[in-house]
């Protein structure tokens, strides 16, 4: 089993509160991003849309284009509609080879919302939880048709949060589905992120990994914060600074016979967390927990 280590540009530059990074630029954030041993990066709102420009600049970085996020808005909408609204980032990405579609669902979202706290998201039913799964089914059908299959991204702020509502979307749609297992986001939503790894380990075509300072959550939870807050005050950062055990996490990656993309998404303030620094941290500590489970890093 081999595995590939990607990073997001979330730590350089934050497309969600432009104060954070917003000076960076792209080559910046593709120096170091190489120089800290990663292989592959997702996109960010720095990054051209056209794949003729942006192919030669990853190339001369030697770096590939892993995914990236989209917003679906499908709970509200047709499944034709949301074809259309993917189709200009679908045809980037084939361009570029990425092998999945970063996909969450952000009707009605608070996620990006300062003054709003997380715990004001919208909340489904089960039904309607069920009725979701069915139509994202037929748009991740078309998806992997297409040559990009989807990886749906359960998100602080949104319909899919909690571990349960991971569970009942997953139990309500068909393989076509994939699952991003966010490791930050999981522990966020109080999640249990080594049985939900291996509940779905089958479905997980895709890792996000960041890890959570337990202090600052904490106080979070207290003051009912917004996810923008917690994003300011740090509540994210790359594994091998929080709390989380990626030794064990890995382990977990082994067992299940994950073989992908393992991406370091840790938004931070850069101006307080160095972008470099701590994607070096994140680096070093994935590659001594592939080490120590047994699996094989990828060039």
């Amino acid at each position: 089993m081999a595995i590939r280590l990607g990073i997001a540009p979330i730590g350089w530059t934050n497309d969600d509160l432009p104060e954070l990074g917003g000076d960076i630029t792209l080559e910046r954030c593709l120096t170091e991003a190489k120089a800290a041993g990663f292989g592959g990066v997702e996109r960010g709102g720095k990054f051209p849309s056209d794949p003729a420009v942006l192919g030669p600049i990853l190339q001369e970085h030697g770096l590939a284009l892993v995914s990236g996020w989209f917003s679906g808005r499908l709970l509200d909408g047709s499944v034709e509609e949301e074809k259309a609204r993917i189709r200009s980032q679908l045809d980037l990405y084939l361009a570029m080879g990425c092998p999945v579609m970063v996909y969450a669902e952000t009707t009605g979202t608070v996620q990006g919302m300062i003054d709003t706290p997380v715990s004001a998201r919208p909340v489904l039913e089960d039904d309607a939880i069920r009725a979701y799964g069915e139509k994202l089914t037929h748009l991740a059908d078309w998806l992997k048709a297409e040559g990009c299959p989807l990886t749906f991204h359960h998100h602080m702020g949104t319909v899919i949060e909690k571990e349960r509502e991971v569970d009942l979307l997953m139990e309500n749609s068909g393989d076509s589905v994939g699952l991003l297992l966010d490791t930050g986001h999981l522990t966020f939503a109080g999640g249990d992120v080594p049985a939900t790894t291996r509940r779905w380990g089958k479905r997980i075509n895709h890792v996000h990994v960041k890890d959570v300072r337990e202090g600052v959550l904490a106080r979070l939870r207290a003051e009912d914060g917004s996810f923008l807050k917690g994003v300011l005050e740090g509540v994210f950062t790359v594994p091998g600074d929080g709390t989380i055990d990626f030794r064990a996490f890995m382990r977990v990656v082994k067992e299940i016979g994950y073989a992908g993309w393992v991406v370091v998404e840790a938004e931070q303030d850069p101006a307080k967390a160095n972008p470099s620094a701590m994607a070096r941290i994140g680096h070093d500590e994935l590659k001594a927990a592939c080490r120590d489970a047994g699996i094989v890093i990828a060039a």
